[in-house]
């Protein structure tokens, strides 16, 4: 899961970049609306591992690594593994100001995600604001 999150970063990443390259105001819209959704997906994932590290399950098993199970199945049965969770996910190895890796993932998510959603308000004030005049 932490690998999901971190895909999820680096295309929030790469987006960010293509939106600050971008001139049409359709194209940062359009970057703002994939911004919100990669965000919102990374959140889910960060929120799902901090559910795991609060409450880990009763028995569990290390299993497959992410490349093994998108390798081994079909992504009809590995995105449900992936999400499930294994002893990994639910291990906690840092915490700052006692909060988990996932924790602090989960609201850099959240803030990347009103960030873009404010985006998006600010480009539709604009327009409609040039449409009134």
């Amino acid at each position: 899961m932490c690998i999901v999150q971190r895909y999820a970063l680096v295309m929030l990443t790469v987006l960010a970049a293509v939106g600050a390259a971008s001139r049409p105001q359709w194209a940062q819209k359009l970057v703002a609306g994939l911004g919100v959704l990669i965000a919102g997906f990374g959140a889910f994932v960060a929120a799902r591992q901090s559910f795991l590290q609060w409450y880990p399950p009763e028995t569990y098993s290390c299993g497959r690594d992410f490349y093994g199970m998108i390798e081994t199945f079909p992504l009809k049965r590995a995105i449900p593994m992936i999400f499930r969770g294994s002893g990994d996910c639910t291990k906690v190895d840092w915490t700052f100001l006692g909060l988990s890796i996932a924790n602090w993932s989960f609201l850099c998510f959240v803030a990347l995600g009103l960030l873009c959603v404010a985006l998006l308000l600010r480009q539709w004030r604009q327009r409609s604001a040039t449409l009134e005049l």
